[in-house]
């Protein structure tokens, strides 16, 4: 075999194994933002489906991020990097947090890159499926409100995960039309409570304006 196609032999099969730990940390570092459309199936500890949903999400690191669901009940999930806001359209509602309040290490923590993920998460190869190699990540805060979630790494980057709460229920969601580093607009990040809407949260949050988010 001639000395080129052999060295590029070799670093192909060195990429193709290298760890999930390994690829996530690439995909973060190389990954400044991304979009996708996603479905979202629950399961109760006996592996029942309770829940199917569907929708899309944006994030730009660090921080900032906007996930909404269309179907079956439309809501909308905004970090503007202080605070998250969410909305609840059927209930005209809104609740708002502190970004370190709410997210703290949570999957979204890991997706926006709001937090170091290696501080806040305990990492561990958890092998191949589906042509996925999947990382498993345990918060390191019992105020976290999972167990555990799993990423599927592949060539988009993340392609799915999976998480798992303290009650034994299993939210497991796939991510299609994965678009990396696209263009965004800052405003997909700004959160206006519409006129009318109940806001709830913490004392501190209700009255103040959005952040702007960058342009």
């Amino acid at each position: 075999m001639p000395r080129f196609a052999l060295l590029a032999a070799l670093c192909v099969s060195a990429s193709a194994h290298a760890s999930s730990i390994e690829r996530f940390q690439t995909y973060v570092r190389t990954t400044q933002a991304a979009r996708a459309d996603f479905e979202q199936k629950v399961y109760d500890r006996s592996g029942k489906l309770t829940q199917e949903s569907r929708g899309s999400f944006v994030f730009l690191r660090p921080g900032l991020f906007r996930w909404t669901y269309a179907k079956p009940h439309p809501q909308l999930i905004v970090g503007d990097g202080e605070r998250v806001w969410i909305y609840d359209e059927d209930l005209n509602q809104v609740t708002v947090r502190r970004m370190a309040r709410a997210l703290g290490a949570t999957p979204a923590a890991l997706l926006a890159g709001a937090s170091d993920v290696e501080n806040a998460f305990e990492l561990s190869d958890a092998g191949d499926k589906d042509g996925l190699a999947w990382l498993e990540a345990k918060p390191r805060e019992r105020e976290a409100g999972f167990d555990r979630v799993r990423l599927g790494l592949g060539v988009a980057g993340v392609e799915a995960m999976e998480l798992v709460d303290h009650f034994g229920q299993t939210t497991q969601l796939r991510f299609s039309r994965i678009a990396r580093n696209p263009k965004l607009d800052g405003s997909e990040f700004r959160f206006t409570p519409p006129k009318g809407a109940d806001v709830l949260g913490e004392r501190e949050e209700q009255g103040k304006a959005p952040s702007p988010a960058p342009r």
